[in-house]
């Protein structure tokens, strides 16, 4: 089949995320092996390809822990970038996992300080995305988790989790943001026991939140496939 068949139109709205264009080849057992794409490199790039968006992390585009004048002027030239080039942010989400302030958790840490720093960090991200005009917030809890189940309550963890979302919600209402947010489960990484795994615990989740009607869920297919969960691994499901 010819390459261009391959090819991305506008019409396709096919998004695509920075962090993977970011992305410098490292590994648990191996260092770097590519050079640092600034985002605003990764974001021509991919409307040089014709892609509807792009997907964003906050520290993907902004430096951890930059200034208010820095994130002015790099809002400033994202913005600009994407009217020249013809492409949008399509979803936003926030970094609550590299930092080691995040070693125990963001939302689920048991120091209330890192939980009250993870929930601003969330605010002042979504605050981005709908500058960006992204109409879509993720939350991926990769450090929400133990590696041993002693270590925390998950019932109790689950509450601080549930009032980091409720918070967010009430904060997106009173912005009169047009932001939804989706939960992204994920079994088995970076937390041997990581909470929310599933899309089954996401959604029941979800039914317990003050505004289910605010949140969805993002079933990252690579995810699922790390649990050995597809359809491919289960006969009896594909021959019912």
């Amino acid at each position: 089949m010819p390459s261009h068949f391959y090819a991305p139109t506008k019409q396709d709205k096919f998004a695509f995320g920075v962090w993977c264009l970011q992305n410098r080849g490292r590994d648990p057992f191996g260092d770097q092996t590519r050079p640092e794409l600034p985002a605003l490199e990764c974001i021509r790039g991919l409307a040089q390809r014709n892609c509807y968006g792009f997907e964003f992390h906050d520290n993907d585009v902004l430096p951890f822990g930059a200034s208010a004048s820095q994130r002015d002027q790099i809002l400033k030239d994202v913005k600009k970038a994407m009217g020249d080039w013809d492409i949008k942010a399509t979803m936003a989400t926030t970094n609550l996992f590299y930092h080691p302030v995040f070693k125990d958790g963001a939302f689920s840490s048991t120091d209330p300080a890192v939980r009250a720093f993870a929930t601003q960090k969330g605010m002042n991200a979504i605050d981005v995305g709908a500058q960006l005009g992204a109409q879509v917030f993720v939350f991926w809890g990769g450090r929400e988790g133990v590696e041993v189940d002693a270590s925390k309550d998950p019932v109790e963890a689950t509450k601080w989790f549930r009032e980091a979302i409720n918070f967010l919600c009430e904060y997106v209402i009173a912005s009169d943001y047009d932001i939804k947010f989706s939960i992204e489960p994920k079994p088995n990484e970076p937390r041997g026991d990581l909470y929310l795994p599933t899309v089954g615990s996401v959604l029941a989740f979800i039914a317990t939140l003050d505004h289910p009607e605010m949140c969805g869920i993002n079933p990252e297919t690579a995810h699922i496939k790390m649990a050995g969960s597809v359809l491919e691994n289960a006969p009896s499901l594909k021959s019912g």
